[in-house]
């Protein structure tokens, strides 16, 4: 433990010293900057030169992660240790997307048979849908799949279909999540109930909000096809083969995954068996292979060329060297428009903890609010702040090298931007060069004084760009992954349990002592203004 305080000690030391510095005259001091911070691991190219971190900083990071023993929890983790220490669970969604012949255990037990199996099954249920083999209650093939889940069980299958969806898919993915109902409305209010194969996610077929929508398509089945006929139409990724089989789910439909899979870790499962079959298999597949890629590059290489140690270390730099305490994601890519919101739940939800596994409180910060949208679009929106507020927010920049889609020279405006936006967030622009050129325009001497310091940027606002060859299953899968390893260091060097998440509990307790008071009338006891707000809505 003094090992570790002391390495602590030394990266906010050194993450001083640098913020007094400026990033671009950090590349004139140290000629192998870009050479040492770039990497290029599974089609991306990972650029983290543009960080706030100066080389005693980068090796100060480093000596952290070594001495919080990241090396030892990685190899924790992939031997199937029981690492998720507050429900005595192995981690190893990393297993979802291995080898059939890999060796990986769970407590000492093998389990890549039972993954292959169920990775059969999705294949062949995949394919005979896709096929026609499979077909409604009227003998018509399933044009259009309503997938019905929340947390994990969207987030992630939604951003996967967003990303690797055809132009013109043979078939329609729609996704219900929230319990208003204008989201079932809106999204159903097109569809044919009998071209249209419903699957419901819930590992415990308990989730207040799944099911509500569950229950909600199921009349919406039955209304046009009968009670008999709603059956054929339905799917589950579930656990629990008494409910999904009262719920009228043929148990041959039933795909389920082990406990060693957190939710927002489970889109590498039949959790998403939604995308493959709109997608097709050798599309999922392909996102598998790209995940596994990343996992053996983050298995085997050193923390110092690691891809995702090293976009840990640069946050951990900057959330606690800096105290910078939120981080914006921007994907220059409609189709990963969903990013943040997923990285959202992925990285707040599994280290946004004040409490480590001993029960005690932790000594420094933890998980930065992650928040962003599609670039060009957030240009006008909250670049202004990013660019001269008074905080200054870390970036991660994404981008994708070749893209075929869209009309001629649209996908070079949007680079252009994208490495724009990179290189002003870090250069600023001086009152100089603002005063120079206002000169030049003949604008009194006046004006200027006014205007000047409101058209100075001070740039020095870090920065990561990860830049994709190509947006493919592959390229999209590690970029997932990269993300998921990140989350982990993190984790790791903060000395919290990544892989529980208590803090989604209370307020659905909560939410169900309310609920009757809503429906019956019948009064609980709360705080006032609780009290109040459930009065009024009864009248």
């Amino acid at each position: 433990m003094a090992d570790l305080d002391a390495a602590w000690n030394r990266l906010e030391a050194a993450a001083k010293a640098a913020g007094e510095k400026r990033i671009v005259e950090m590349f004139d001091a140290e000629p192998r900057r870009l050479e040492t911070l770039t990497l290029d691991v599974a089609g991306l190219h990972v650029d983290l030169s543009k960080q706030a971190w100066d080389e005693a900083g980068l090796e100060a990071a480093l000596d952290l992660a070594h001495a919080a023993d990241v090396e030892g929890a990685r190899a924790a983790m992939f031997g199937g240790a029981a690492i998720n220490s507050s429900e005595g669970r192995a981690v190893l969604h990393t297993a979802l997307r291995a080898k059939a012949d890999a060796d990986v255990k769970a407590g000492g037990a093998p389990v890549m048979a039972e993954v292959e199996a169920v990775r059969a099954r999705m294949k062949a249920f995949a394919e005979a849908v896709r096929s026609g083999e499979i077909k409604g209650a009227t003998g018509k093939p399933f044009k259009a799949i309503l997938h019905i889940g929340i947390g994990g069980s969207d987030l992630g299958p939604r951003l996967l279909w967003d990303a690797l969806r055809p132009v013109k898919p043979q078939i329609d993915l729609r996704f219900v999540a929230n319990v208003d109902g204008a989201e079932f409305a809106l999204t159903t209010a097109d569809m044919d109930p009998e071209q249209t194969l419903v699957i419901v996610v819930s590992k415990t077929f308990t989730t207040q909000e799944t099911l509500a929508n569950a229950g909600a398509a199921r009349a919406w089945l039955a209304a046009a096809l009968g009670e008999t006929g709603a059956n054929q139409h339905l799917a589950a990724i579930s656990t629990a083969l008494d409910k999904t089989a009262a719920f009228g789910v043929a148990d041959d439909r039933v795909f389920g995954f082990w406990d060693w899979v957190g939710g927002r870790y489970s889109l590498w499962s039949s959790v998403s068996l939604s995308v493959a079959v709109a997608c097709g298999w050798d599309v999922f597949q392909g996102f598998l292979d790209g995940a596994a890629e990343m996992d053996a590059h983050f298995r085997t290489a050193s923390l110092e060329a690691n891809a995702p140690v090293l976009i840990a270390l640069a946050q951990i730099f900057n959330r606690n060297g800096l105290d910078r305490r939120a981080r914006s994601v921007v994907p220059y890519s409609h189709r990963l428009r969903r990013l943040a919101s997923f990285l959202q739940q992925l990285e707040m939800e599994s280290n946004g903890k004040s409490v480590g596994p001993d029960g005690r409180p932790v000594k420094r910060g933890t998980a930065t609010v992650v928040f962003g949208d599609e670039g060009t679009n957030v240009q006008h929106a909250y670049f202004q702040c990013m660019h001269q507020g008074t905080d200054i927010t870390p970036m991660e920049l994404i981008g994708v090298a070749k893209s075929d889609e869209g009309p001629a020279g649209m996908h070079e405006k949007l680079l252009s931007n994208l490495l724009a936006q990179a290189e002003a967030f870090m250069v600023g622009r001086t009152t100089e060069d603002v005063v120079a050129e206002l000169t030049a325009k003949g604008v009194s001497e006046a004006e200027i004084a006014t205007l000047a310091p409101q058209r100075t940027f001070a740039g020095n606002r870090p920065s990561t760009l990860v830049l994709m060859d190509r947006l493919t299953p592959r390229t999209f899968g590690a970029l997932i992954a990269l993300y998921e390893h990140k989350t982990f260091v993190e984790g790791v060097i903060w000395g919290i349990n990544s892989f529980d998440q208590w803090g989604v509990e209370l307020g659905k307790v909560m939410a169900g002592r309310i609920l009757p008071e809503l429906e019956s009338g019948a009064a609980g006891s709360h705080d006032p203004s609780t009290a109040a707000l459930i009065g009024r809505l009864k009248k």
